[in-house]
């Protein structure tokens, strides 16, 4: 019994550091990012876009109302965006895409370890009064979302809408 408790810790330490490491090691902004064909990875809610194949931005607030100004944005099936985001609070924020479900799980990840960074394609985390942007590809039609999951944030209702025709 108490070797299958050891094991059971190990693990769960174990997939935590791999959690954690999954998020890289620093927030980046997306001006940092180089575009790479060759590492896209498809998600259900689309994938990196080429920034040369950009249709148009899309600028979006964000502040420490616990709002994104716009709260919705409707995009087209294939068609490639930048999101520019612009945090005109005094705390950090961050604008993640993806599925509902992703995204609750991913802010309750937070709320555990809250010192989590990330680095993904396609997440923004920026700092008072600066800008990130997120070039991404919406691949499926249907609803997504996009949120801050800084712990706190996302349960006071910072959370959009993407509807992709």
């Amino acid at each position: 019994m108490k070797h299958e408790y050891r094991l059971f810790l190990s693990t769960v330490a174990l997939l935590t550091s791999v959690v954690a490491h999954a998020h890289g090691d620093a927030h980046l902004e997306a001006a940092t990012r180089k575009f790479n064909p060759s590492q896209v990875e498809a998600t259900a809610f689309g994938q990196e876009g080429d920034p040369a194949k950009v249709s148009r931005t899309i600028r979006i607030t964000m502040d420490d109302k616990m709002r994104f100004v716009p709260g919705t944005l409707t995009v087209q099936k294939g068609e490639t965006v930048r999101l520019r985001v612009t945090n005109r609070g005094a705390v950090l924020h961050e604008l993640v895409i993806g599925t509902p479900k992703e995204l609750a799980e991913h802010a309750e990840m937070m709320r555990k370890f809250p010192s989590m960074e990330h680095d993904a394609p396609h997440m923004a985390h920026v700092k008072p009064g600066r800008n990130g942007e997120i070039v991404w590809q919406f691949t499926q039609p249907g609803e997504f979302q996009f949120a801050c999951l800084i712990p706190g944030h996302f349960e006071a209702g910072m959370v959009g809408k993407v509807v992709v025709k």
